[in-house]
């Protein structure tokens, strides 16, 4: 008998040790510089209409963000990391090789802007346009690849202005850039045959495109600065800045929250933050924080995310995302 509660206790002693135990009770997050406007809304409320502390942000980008989710469990790595573009297999398996288990929660739409200033000409464009613009290299008239001799819009299409193309967008870490290489670049190489995912894919180096880093704010300044420049970033940003820039039309159809919400405008995407299913009960608050993104106040048509430009979920997914925090169900990904 002695033997049996003696076991017990040295089982229950490993469960116990095995358990991490953070020193701190404040939620972390980091990821996606579109989702983090969002986020810090809902963070705020959060703190302020609960008994827990309000959450940290950082910034970091969806792909710095899933990368530092990934490297362990532990009080010195983020619970909660925010994505603008759906996560990798080889993401997903850096967390797995971690022992790490995912919650995905899909939290709205958002469309991509090609934005400028309202003093400067708005475009209409398609992707295969976007695509002879910004691409490193393009084929010439009898198909071979060359390096984009394109100087100016019109170079492109003889319909666009003759202004010098100039496109400030986000870096390779960046959610953005992964959606925009996917619904823009890569339908727009879709023209033409044959062409690689490399070819489709790369961004030239010339001046043409520039990266101008996570910080979607910095690209709205250096836009209203230089009337002759366009940028990349997530509608919210674009109806934000709606009293100084505006947005292009992509095959004559604007960007508007209508729009991308009946997916009339060809380029939108899901965002999403992904859970660390491990730091659920150590540091407290994290389904709480989470369902508060999915409650009716955040979600509905007219609720305070739709006001900062977040497009909400539909009445089935948001079902499915409730349903899938309130079982804790782990994402899987063959």
């Amino acid at each position: 008998m002695k033997k049996t509660i003696l076991a017990a206790v040295l089982a229950t002693t490993a469960t116990m040790a095995a358990m991490p135990s953070f020193a701190r009770d404040q939620i972390s997050i980091v990821g996606s510089s579109t989702v983090y406007p969002f986020a810090t809304v809902v963070a705020e409320r959060f703190g302020k209409s609960t008994s827990y502390a309000t959450p940290t942000i950082e910034s970091t980008g969806s792909g710095g963000g899933l990368k530092l989710f990934c490297e362990g469990v532990g009080e010195n790595t983020p619970d909660i990391t925010n994505s603008s573009s759906y996560i990798k297999k080889s993401q997903y398996e850096a967390c797995a090789e971690k022992n790490i288990d995912i919650i995905e929660v899909k939290i709205g739409y958002d469309g991509i802007a090609l934005a400028n200033s309202k003093a400067g000409v708005k475009l209409d464009v398609s992707q295969k346009d976007l695509f002879l613009a910004l691409a490193a290299e393009v084929p010439n008239a009898s198909g071979k690849l060359i390096p984009n001799p394109n100087k100016t819009w019109k170079d492109v299409n003889s319909s666009l202005p003759a202004v010098a193309i100039r496109v400030l967008g986000p870096p390779p870490t960046s959610g953005t850039r992964a959606a925009f290489v996917e619904l823009v670049m890569e339908e727009g190489c879709e023209a033409f045959e044959g062409l690689s995912d490399e070819v489709c894919s790369s961004m030239r180096e010339d001046g043409a495109f520039v990266e101008a880093g996570e910080n979607d704010n910095l690209i709205v300044q250096k836009l209203v600065a230089d009337t002759t420049a366009y940028g990349i970033f997530g509608y919210s940003f674009l109806d934000q800045n709606s009293d100084k820039l505006q947005g292009a039309s992509f095959n004559g159809v604007d960007i508007s929250f209508d729009n991308i919400a009946d997916g009339s405008y060809p380029v939108s995407r899901p965002l999403h933050f992904f859970i660390k299913k491990q730091h659920i009960g150590v540091v407290p608050g994290i389904v709480e924080y989470a369902e508060l993104f999915l409650s009716p106040a955040a979600q509905s048509a007219d609720g305070y995310l739709a006001e900062k430009g977040l497009i909400p979920l539909g009445a089935a997914e948001l079902k499915k995302y409730r349903n899938d925090l309130k079982k804790q169900n782990v994402l899987v990904i063959k």
